[in-house]
């Protein structure tokens, strides 16, 4: 996974966005979570290629996208984003799928800044309070002590924190992988910085709004997530009242690791479903 890099960049308000896009057919965007980046999505991604236009895109503070401390890296602002660079890459009803606080991202365009999809399928999103798990919480509350660690010990506490998103166990490379964007001076900053800045209040603001969605809406949730239990994805489906879910045994939070096969096939029939006939 780590021989794929994103070729093309936007800006945005100072921000540098890298981005890339690859295949062929109707366009279908996919967003990250945290503390990841579109490295994750990438052979999944390349599957989905032979059927769609695939846009991949880190999101600024994480990635390969630009960590300036003087910017924002909020929800609220990743909301923003999106819609902008929907319009930037002149995409009108995209299919989209997201993961994670990518999930959140995703609704907030949708909700507050005009985005309009042509399907949308949230796969073990943030989308109800309270988020975040007990050390996400602890550096929420201490970012800048966390933020001086020495070297070697911040590598342990997020390898310890990353680990804890699998239900499987993580490969050293995939290990590698998901920890390389927080590995140098400006990682660390940008590791700590990111969740200094989640609020529940981003989700708490669009919640109410979730029975408008109109878009055709499938919810897709590891059956053995930690992170954010199992019992969200009902949650959200009662909030979405035409959404349909599917579940993945053996699958933690990080889904597209511990179960990529099923994954994959299971985009590939919600894909199959929406997308568009030749």
């Amino acid at each position: 996974m780590t021989g794929h890099r994103l070729t093309e960049t936007f800006e945005w308000q100072g921000r540098t966005v890298a981005w890339d896009r690859f295949g062929d057919g109707p366009p279908l965007v996919l967003l990250h979570g945290t503390p990841w980046s579109s490295a994750l999505w990438r052979p999944i991604a390349d599957t989905l290629a032979r059927r769609f236009t695939v846009y991949l895109w880190d999101m600024p503070g994480y990635g390969a996208s630009s960590k300036d401390p003087e910017h924002d890296v909020d929800l609220g602002v990743q909301g923003e984003l999106f819609a902008h660079l929907l319009i930037e890459w002149g995409l009108e009803r995209p299919h989209i799928i997201a993961h994670d606080f990518g999930g959140a991202v995703a609704l907030r365009a949708r909700l507050l800044h005009d985005a309009w999809y042509a399907s949308l399928c949230l796969v073990d999103v943030v989308a109800f309070s309270p988020w975040g798990s007990p050390f996400f919480t602890l550096v929420k509350q201490h970012s800048e002590v966390f933020a001086q660690l020495p070297a070697a010990v911040h590598r342990g506490a997020i390898e310890a924190y990353v680990r804890g998103a699998s239900h499987r166990g993580l490969r050293d490379d995939d290990l590698s992988m998901l920890m390389e964007p927080w590995g140098d001076a400006a990682g660390q900053a940008a590791f700590y910085r990111q969740i200094a800045q989640a609020d529940e209040g981003f989700t708490d603001e669009i919640e109410p709004a979730y029975n408008s969605i109109t878009e055709p809406t499938h919810i897709v949730w590891g059956a053995d997530d930690t992170w954010i239990p199992i019992d969200r994805a009902y949650r959200l489906k009662a909030a979405i009242p035409h959404a349909t879910l599917a579940t993945i045994e053996n699958a933690g939070h990080l889904i597209q690791l511990d179960a990529p096969a099923p994954l994959t096939a299971e985009l590939t029939r919600w894909t199959e479903r929406v997308r568009p006939a030749n």
